[in-house]
């Protein structure tokens, strides 16, 4: 997927849910482990963004301002191949909560957003090798953590919250923050010792791996061995995949001038497990076809691809962009805008994380009124759930301005069954019984005209798409 700099993309990609940090005496900020690692930069003027929810393509990396509990305001700098800073941040939030941001480096399929030549995915049995090097500049003032986060899903690719483990590797911290859920162990893993953490999220496993002593950078670090051990513990399932690797930093408190000067992540498969190596991609799904649109959803079916060793699912493209997955051959897309046109493809893929070609393509034209009616004051707003597990849902919220711009906005709707949101990203939102309002976080009130914005939140229940009214100022 060819990336621009700069590229708008919502955090509703990546909500992550409030970590319960309880204050304790920060870790002793150490020395590496061993001497930073030295790459090469090439000659590149230096990229900056202040937008909370910007990334910036870096070759086979993406980075991610991936601000997302906060309207302070954060501005990053790519200064080329995979160096970063941040270099405007004064947050000040409490450590007993979820930190302001976590600006950060990655490889692999971020909430269905995937960088080139990562590798990624690779189903956890059939790991054969995952190695880091990173090296950080780190301040002595604030509270944050210099920390990995490992993503691991039970399907290949997710356009929502991932449901299998999320395992975190805390090179450092400071400020007295700490891992989500308890301590529960330690482990020689990697050739090094940590504090090990595990907690339980409503869809998600949490584990920590916290070292002992702190560093700044790491060079060559063991990742899968990581991985290895957390499978032992229980905390990974191996039949799971291994989707997305990010390092960046947690911030309560502070932030300014924490940076990485460089990073490195690979991973790859072994032949150990994999059914004669399989590396056949399943055949392209046929016979792509509209089954029916509404005002806000479109409904696709699919003739079944083949695969020598078997198809497991299917991922659903809108406009080039991974708007869902499916087990099946059918799928419907929702939280669309009224008559406008939409283009689809689908992919097959297989056990071994082998991706088919795109189907042909159709367009879907959703019908006019409906689903997301205009308000009254000049905007409208859109509902898409991105990820839905049964007890819980994602989902992102768009609204657009109309022929003139406008200076702020609200957004409200009613549940129809038993939803409730538990936290909410780039808007203000509060709930009142199954009735839901949103109001702009301040930075992203004004619109110029027809221009849009968005929001996203995590909710208990089922994700149903319900009725949207939108109002500016």
């Amino acid at each position: 997927m060819k990336r621009h700099l700069l590229r708008s993309r919502p955090r509703a990609a990546h909500p992550r849910a409030p970590r319960l940090r309880a204050v304790a005496a920060a870790l002793a900020a150490a020395a590496a482990l061993v001497l930073p690692v030295t790459v090469a930069q090439s000659a590149h003027a230096a990229t900056t963004t202040c937008q909370p929810q910007d990334t910036i393509a870096a070759g086979d990396y993406t980075i991610q301002a991936n601000e997302w509990n906060s309207t302070a305001q954060q501005c990053i700098t790519y200064n080329g191949g995979t160096a970063w800073s941040i270099d405007t941040a004064n947050f000040n939030l409490p450590t007993n909560g979820a930190p302001a941001t976590y600006p950060s480096i990655f490889k692999g399929c971020h909430w269905g957003d995937c960088t080139p030549n990562s590798g990624l995915p690779i189903q956890v049995s059939k790991l054969g090798s995952a190695t880091s090097s990173w090296s950080t500049t780190q301040v002595g003032s604030g509270a944050y953590d210099v920390a990995y986060d490992l993503w691991i899903n039970s399907t290949p690719t997710t356009a929502g919250q991932p449901d299998g483990t999320e395992i975190m590797i805390w090179l450092n911290s400071r400020g007295g923050v700490q891992p989500f859920g308890g301590k529960t162990g330690t482990s020689t893993a990697a050739g090094h010792s940590w504090d090990v953490w595990t907690g339980n999220q409503t869809s998600w496993k949490i584990i920590s791996y916290v070292l002992q002593g702190g560093a700044t950078s790491v060079s060559g670090l063991d990742v899968k061995a990581l991985i290895d051990d957390a499978v032992s513990r229980g905390s990974v399932n191996p039949a799971h995949y291994l989707i997305d690797a990010e390092a960046g930093f947690e911030v309560w408190q502070g932030g300014q001038g924490l940076a990485t000067t460089s990073f490195s992540f690979t991973a790859g498969a072994g032949s150990g497990g994999d059914p004669g190596g399989d590396t056949q991609a399943p055949s392209a799904p046929a016979g792509l076809t509209v089954t029916g649109t509404t005002a806000s959803s479109a409904s696709l079916s699919w003739s079944p691809s083949s695969d020598n060793v078997g198809v497991t699912g299917y991922d659903v493209y809108r406009g080039g962009q991974l708007a869902g997955t499916a087990t099946g051959t059918s799928f419907t897309d929702t939280g669309l805008a009224a008559s406008t046109a939409y283009t689809y493809t689908v992919k097959a893929r297989d056990a071994a994380g082998n991706a088919s070609a795109a189907s042909s393509p159709v367009t879907a034209t959703t019908t006019a009124g409906g689903g997301n009616p205009p308000g009254d004051g000049g905007c409208t707003a859109s509902y898409r759930v991105s990820s839905d597990w049964g007890s819980g849902f994602t989902a992102d919220v768009t609204v657009t301005s109309g022929t003139t711009a406008i200076h702020g906005w609200r957004v409200g709707w009613t549940y129809a069954g038993s939803q409730h949101i538990t936290n909410a990203w780039n808007a203000t939102v509060t709930q009142s019984g199954s009735a839901v309002t949103a109001v702009d976080a301040g930075y992203n009130g004004s619109l110029a005209a027809s221009a849009s914005t968005s929001f996203g939140f995590q909710g208990t229940g089922s994700g149903a798409v319900p009725t949207l009214t939108c109002t500016a100022s």
